[in-house]
C-alpha cells in the first residue's frame, strides 16, 4: 500500500457506552519502525497532550487485502454483502446479520436515556431504525426532548465473546456526533473497552483505542480516512494482540499483553453528542449507516483461548440513572 502522512490534531479522548469520568488517564501510541503489514507502519511513541499535533497515516485502498472486506454484491446498499463463513483463516463465523428485517434483531438492545459521562446528551429509541437493508442510527433535534440533539445507540447484549473477530460495514453521512463501534465488558464494569472505529465528531479521520487498568490507561491510534464512504471496520482480539483493520488491511496493532481485555465483551454501535460543552455537536441531522456485521471465533480453538471460549448469553443490564436500556 502507498502510505502518506498528514498532520492532524488528535480527537478528544473517546467516549464509551457508559464510561464514567476518569481524571487520571494515560495515553500511549505505538513505536515507529514496527511493521504492521506490508503496507502500514505503527504511529510514533509519545505521550500526547490534548492540544498537541501528531502525524497520522492516511488510508489508501489496495487489491487483495489480507482480511475480510465482504463479497461484491450490487444489490447491497454498500455494494458488499457479508463475507463468507470461512473468509477469516483459522476462524469460523459465529454470527452475521445483514439487517434485512425492519425489526430489532434478537439479541440486540436499544439504548435510551442519558449516557454516562455525557449529562447533556440523550439516547432515543426512535433514533435506531431498521429498513432498506440498513441499520441506521440517526441524530436529529427531537421535539419530544425540548428540541435537543438526540442520538441512536444499541448493543448486541445477547451475545458475548472472550476473544474473536468483529467486522462492521458502515459509513456516516456527515460530521457532528461522535460515531463509535466498540466492544464493551458484559459485566458493565469499566474498563476494559476496545474502540475500533471512533470518529470524535469529524468525518475525515477515526481513532481506535484500548482502555485498561483502574486508572484508565489508553493505547490510542489515529487514521486519516473519509468516513462518509463505505468501509469495513474490523477488530481481531486475541490473548496476545488487538488488530485493527479497515477494508481488509491492518492499520494498527496493540501487542502489550497487560492492555488486552480478558473478559467477555459485546459489540456496541452508538452516536454521542457533547453539545453542552461545545464539541461533537451537529448542525444538521446525521446518520451512521450499517449494512451488516459479521463475527468470528477461532476454529479450532487456540489453546490460549480454550479457557475463555465464546459464550452466547441473554443478558439484561440493570437500568440506572446514567443509562437505560430498552429491551425488545
Amino acid at each position: 500500500m502507498n502510505l502518506s502522512y498528514e498532520p492532524l490534531s488528535p480527537n478528544p479522548a473517546p467516549v464509551g457506552r457508559r464510561r464514567r469520568n476518569a481524571p487520571n488517564t494515560f495515553i500511549s501510541l505505538a513505536t515507529v519502525g514496527s511493521v504492521l503489514s506490508a503496507f502500514l507502519l505503527f504511529l510514533p511513541t509519545s505521550t500526547v497532550a490534548a492540544s498537541s499535533t501528531t502525524t497520522i497515516p492516511v488510508f489508501k485502498a489496495i487489491a487483495d487485502p489480507q482480511y475480510p472486506v465482504g463479497s461484491p454484491d450490487p444489490s447491497e446498499p454498500s455494494g458488499e454483502a457479508p463475507p463468507a463463513a470461512d473468509a477469516l483463516a483459522g476462524y469460523s463465523e459465529s454470527y452475521v446479520n445483514d439487517f434485512t428485517s425492519s425489526s430489532l434483531p434478537a439479541g440486540w438492545d436499544i439504548f435510551t436515556g442519558i449516557p454516562g459521562g455525557d449529562p447533556g446528551a440523550h439516547f432515543g429509541g426512535s433514533h435506531v431504525v431498521f429498513g432498506g437493508g440498513l441499520l441506521q442510527l440517526n441524530t436529529y433535534r427531537n421535539p419530544s426532548w425540548h428540541n435537543r440533539w438526540v442520538t441512536g445507540g444499541l448493543c448486541q447484549c445477547g451475545l458475548s465473546q472472550t476473544y474473536g473477530a468483529y467486522f462492521v460495514r458502515s459509513r456516516v453521512t456527515a460530521a457532528g456526533p461522535n460515531e463509535v463501534e466498540l466492544l464493551w465488558p458484559t459485566t458493565n464494569t469499566w474498563p476494559p473497552e476496545i474502540d475500533f472505529n471512533e470518529s470524535g465528531g469529524i468525518n475525515s479521520g477515526t481513532s481506535s483505542s484500548v482502555h485498561s487498568g483502574a486508572l484508565n490507561h489508553i493505547d490510542h491510534r489515529w487514521l486519516r480516512i473519509n468516513l462518509t464512504t463505505w468501509h469495513t471496520w474490523g477488530v481481531i482480539w486475541t490473548p496476545t494482540s488487538v488488530i485493527y483493520t479497515v477494508d481488509g488491511q491492518t492499520w494498527s496493532t496493540v501487542t502489550v499483553t497487560s492492555e488486552i481485555p480478558r473478559k467477555p465483551m459485546t459489540l456496541d454501535l452508538e452516536q454521542r453528542t457533547k453539545c453542552s460543552v461545545g464539541t461533537q455537536c451537529p448542525t444538521h441531522p446525521v446518520s451512521m449507516q450499517v449494512d451488516w456485521v459479521a463475527e468470528y471465533t477461532d476454529s479450532p480453538p487456540n489453546p490460549a483461548t480454550s479457557a475463555a471460549t465464546t459464550t452466547t448469553t441473554t443478558t439484561t443490564p440493570s437500568p440506572s440513572t446514567s443509562q437505560l436500556i430498552a429491551h425488545a
